[in-house]
């Protein structure tokens, strides 16, 4: 795959249903984060990454493309026939951007219930092979959970400062591979969740 373009620091912030029932699919999500980590790819590329059939992950692309998640990059086609896609920048959205309609609330649950099994098969791929990785990956790498009594207010604070910490760090590590240093870089995943609970 092609290099990763560089991301803005700004996601998409979606507010349109339509938009957000595009990852109501698994395999677009996959699809995403396999242009968005890897960066540029044709189908054919794709299709081979994932294991599925070509025609089924154009037909994935397209539906992606259609809402602008995804953008053609035909700077990297080697012919006419060749179609290459990127990510242009992440996204987010908010519960509250949708109202309180069933069909909103039902697509809102789909999509987090979907972005959450992705990830945890991404951390269950680690661990199955964690030994892999050697003991200075295994003992950098964390899981915790801390919980603290706050208010709305401060939880929507610590997200704020968690991203803006999260940003420090990748535009630090995108400095050093721009910089020619990328001895022992790896691509991480952080998945943080911060929400209310009774016990």
């Amino acid at each position: 795959m092609a290099p990763a373009p560089e991301q803005t620091p700004d996601p998409r912030r979606i507010t349109d249903l339509d938009a957000l029932k595009v990852f109501t699919h698994p395999l677009r999500i996959e699809l995403y984060r396999a242009l968005f980590t890897g960066g540029a790819a044709t189908a054919s590329r794709l299709a081979g990454q994932l294991g599925e059939a070509v025609s089924l992950v154009s037909y994935h692309l397209r539906k992606l493309a259609a809402h602008g998640f995804i953008v053609e990059a035909p700077e990297l086609a080697g012919d006419a026939r060749e179609r290459w896609w990127r990510v242009e920048r992440g996204f987010t959205f908010r519960n509250s951007d949708f109202g309180d309609s069933p069909q909103s609330v039902a697509v809102v649950g789909q999509v987090t219930r979907q972005l959450l099994r992705a990830r945890q098969e991404r951390y269950d791929t680690y661990l199955d092979g964690s030994a892999s990785w050697g003991a200075q990956w295994v003992d950098a790498a964390f899981n915790w959970e801390y919980m603290p009594r706050l208010t709305a207010t401060e939880l929507q604070q610590l997200s704020e400062e968690l991203r803006e910490l999260i940003i420090t760090y990748r535009e630090r590590g995108r400095a050093a591979e721009a910089a020619g240093d990328t001895e022992g870089r790896e691509q991480v995943s952080v998945q943080m969740f911060g929400f209310p609970f009774r016990p």
